[in-house]
């Protein structure tokens, strides 16, 4: 996906740390949607109407309603993550040619 999307204004993925190497078991893309022109959820609309299956990320922890009320610090950039991140379909069975329908789905910029 990052390779695919690098040229798609508003889209960003986790950067690989010097000297690591991730499993990228779960890809997660942050949409912004100021500079890609459409947010998260459409998005994820847009695929969920082709029968792709994806995800916003995780709710934090302090934003659950069972959590409402109790002490949390900070917050700021899992709020963000959460506002912002879709999680991509990923596995070692995804054939090219769904990654390539998913990346049009994904780089479209259209409302």
């Amino acid at each position: 996906y990052q390779d695919l999307l690098k040229d798609s204004p508003g889209i960003q993925f986790m950067p690989e740390i010097p000297g690591g190497m991730s499993t990228r078991w779960l890809t997660v893309a942050l949409i912004d949607p100021d500079k890609h022109g459409r947010d998260r959820e459409a998005i994820r609309l847009e695929l969920e109407s082709e029968q792709i299956e994806s995800r916003p990320a995780w709710k934090p922890m302090h934003c659950q309603p069972i959590f409402r009320g109790c002490r949390s610090r900070g917050g700021e950039v899992c709020e963000k993550i959460f506002q912002l991140g879709l999680c991509l379909p990923s596995g070692s069975s995804l054939q090219p040619s769904q990654i390539d329908r998913i990346v049009k789905i994904v780089s479209s910029g259209k409302a």
